[in-house]
């Protein structure tokens, strides 16, 4: 639960940051496409940061979602941490094939969800 806690407050605490600084410090390097990919990387990045504070919660009830806390925790980084980085056009080659499969373990998570909502 302690884990979940400092995941959802460091990725919602950085969500914000990576908000403000496109809005205002990208805005004006960033074309209209990068800008729109930036803020879905800081999007998907906030509505976990807040699925991992509710994972935390249902953890401290007894609920077993410790894989699922994981998978949103590695998702984050390489779905929204992929698209930070193309943004930039950061050069690491098959950095592009990060993203989708942030967003498999997205998925993934919230399927943990769903198991252990079957199984109460």
């Amino acid at each position: 639960m302690k884990l979940a806690l400092i995941l959802a407050s460091l990725y919602g605490m950085s969500g914000v940051i990576l908000g403000a600084f496109g809005a205002h410090a990208l805005k004006d390097r960033f074309t209209p496409d990068q800008l729109v990919s930036w803020e879905t990387g800081v999007r998907y990045q906030l509505f976990h940061a807040v699925a991992l504070l509710v994972i935390a919660l249902l953890m401290d009830k007894g609920i077993a979602l410790k894989p699922t806390m994981v998978l949103f925790a590695l998702g984050t980084i390489l779905f929204s941490g992929s698209i930070y980085l193309l943004c930039f056009e950061v050069g690491v080659k098959g950095l592009w094939a990060l993203t989708p499969i942030g967003g498999v373990l997205l998925i993934l998570g919230w399927v943990g969800i769903l198991v252990a909502a079957i199984k109460l």
